[in-house]
């Protein structure tokens, strides 16, 4: 007889688990498509789809696809037993490890510490630093995006203040402290497949529409690094800003 397939841990095991890092598994083709941290049963609530802030992310329509044709989320844990710091450090080496999974941000430090050439680490260092003589709203984006477009990567969806990036010159691309794109934003609003048609609805965040910055102004700032101050360690919003 098959053990009852479990849908929570008990408080023993919850208590010797400490924080965790798992991955969600589509059973379909054993594709990893979602990396996470948590502690309790935070595991289980994601495989089930109970994570109320995931309701239309790209996640959810994975999970919602799979219950549709009959099957269970599959997980795997790979580490327990850790305190918050090394669970952020295990979560983002597989995010680098998995690249095309839904997470909509990387893991924490990856756009600084993350999987590099050599060549690509040399870049970062001896790269001149960015002095901005403009307000620049710089986010960090995932370095996977340079594979595609990186301006799609860079004008969807943020958790910003309209009042501040409306106030921003240009809006920089970063990944890994690296400057890799330059744009004006003409219009920032809210996240919705209505504003955005190629894009999923993605609750509280903003998205922009606009341009590259003319080429002066790319001249400027592209390939540059960004000033250590505007990279506090340990920081995990994408968006920053130079004033």
């Amino acid at each position: 007889m098959k053990p009852n397939k479990p849908e929570q841990f008990s408080t023993e095991v919850i208590s010797r688990l400490k924080y965790y890092v798992y991955r969600l598994i589509d059973p379909r083709n054993g594709e990893t498509f979602y990396i996470g941290k948590g502690k309790a049963n935070r595991v289980f609530a994601h495989a089930q789809g109970d994570i109320e802030s995931d309701e239309l992310s790209e996640k959810m329509s994975r999970i919602r696809a799979i219950k549709l044709a009959g099957f269970d989320v599959a997980h795997v844990i790979h580490r327990h037993g850790l305190d918050e710091k090394t669970a952020f450090e295990v979560e983002a080496a597989l995010i680098d490890a998995y690249p095309g999974i839904t997470n909509i941000m990387d893991g924490h430090g990856n756009n600084e510490f993350g999987a590099m050439h050599a060549v690509e680490i040399i870049n970062k260092y001896s790269a001149a630093v960015a002095e901005f003589e403009h307000k620049v709203l710089m986010i960090n984006i995932n370095r996977s995006a340079l594979d595609n477009s990186v301006y799609e990567a860079t004008r969807y969806a943020w958790r910003i203040s309209l009042n501040k990036a409306n106030q921003a010159d240009y809006v920089v691309a970063v990944v890994q402290g690296l400057i890799v794109g330059v744009f004006i934003a003409d219009n920032w609003l809210e996240a919705t497949s209505e504003n955005f048609p190629d894009k999923t609805t993605v609750k509280g965040r903003k998205g922009f529409v606009g341009k590259q910055a003319p080429e002066e102004i790319v001249k400027l700032y592209l390939g540059k690094r960004i000033d250590d101050k505007y990279r506090k360690k340990g920081a995990s919003n994408p968006v920053k800003y130079s004033w």
